[in-house]
């Protein structure tokens, strides 16, 4: 990945043990907002006094520079994609983000390209439309992708990145019309923020399917398509991978468990739902940006 900017930052409490500050937060720090994407940085444990750095989502004076930032950071998320499999089904794969300098314009991954070698001068501008602008790659875009980013970006002004695959996982658990469960702490980080799209309405080359798509996400951080697959979102085309992956891992974990639990004749074991909701407050999405930082 590129480098990332660094900033020093300084604990918000002193003099506190890794343990007392852990119970201060839990006391204070209340629920994360799901109304809104929310920043901040992880606390320092313990009485550190030291400023040290730290991995933050960079800000940009000159938005020409936040356009080749997002391109670099989505072509490279879109090549850890491809090598871990997640463009198998061809066309089946999908990743946009939002352009800084037009906003209502989006760059996505052309039409039937291997995610494997994808280079920032690949992707492709599409407006609102969907139509393709000089400014990107002129070259066919997968339509049905374009239908359910296009609805997510409009009615989703926050989402930066969205990201859609066709993986195994994913696609046996969406035909079980079910949500995930927090039965370990990587679970977590979607408990009560992911929901599910319960309907099938064929591929989505209907604008009205991918608006259906986009009120079922809500201001969730992804959503469960019946019969399809997932799909995320975040502040970050970085995050949105990263929460894809993640969400894929936590569905294969699910499905193995849930057999095996099965075949034992008993239930999995879930996280109760205070430690489930303060374990997913902890995954911020420039956590979830940072977490991708070292794939």
């Amino acid at each position: 990945m590129a480098p990332s900017a660094t900033e020093p930052v300084v604990s918000p409490t002193d003099q506190l043990t890794g343990d007392e500050l852990a119970r201060h937060l839990k006391k204070t720090t209340g629920d994360r907002p799901l109304d809104r994407f929310t920043y901040g940085a992880h606390p320092i444990s313990g009485a550190q006094t030291t400023p040290v750095k730290q991995i933050r989502i960079p800000t940009f004076a000159n938005p020409l520079d936040e356009r080749a930032f997002r391109k670099l950071h989505a072509a490279a998320c879109i090549r850890w994609l491809g090598l871990n499999g997640y463009n198998n089904e061809g066309a089946g794969g999908h990743v946009t983000v939002r352009d800084p300098i037009k906003p209502d314009h989006f760059w996505i991954n052309p039409f039937c390209k291997s995610f494997k070698y994808m280079r920032p001068a690949d992707l492709c501008l599409v407006d609102e439309a969907g139509v393709v602008q000089p400014e990107g790659n002129m070259h066919a875009i997968n339509p049905a992708g374009f239908a359910i980013h296009a609805a997510v970006h409009a009615a989703r002004p926050d989402v930066i990145a969205a990201v859609h695959c066709h993986s195994l996982p994913s696609k046996a658990f969406a035909a079980l019309g079910c949500a995930l469960e927090p039965i370990n702490q990587d679970a977590c980080r979607f408990y009560n923020d992911h929901a599910l799209y319960a309907d099938f309405g064929g591929i989505v080359l209907a604008h009205e399917e991918g608006r259906r798509i986009a009120e079922a996400l809500g201001d969730k951080k992804a959503v469960i398509l019946q019969n399809h697959g997932i799909l995320t979102v975040a502040k970050s085309v970085d995050a949105a991978t990263y929460l894809f992956g993640a969400m894929d891992r936590c569905i294969e974990a699910q499905l193995m468990a849930d057999a095996a639990a099965g075949a034992r004749g008993t239930r999995t074991i879930k996280i109760g739902h205070e430690e489930a909701e303060y374990t997913r407050r902890v995954y911020t999405d420039e956590m979830e940006y940072n977490m991708f930082q070292s794939q």
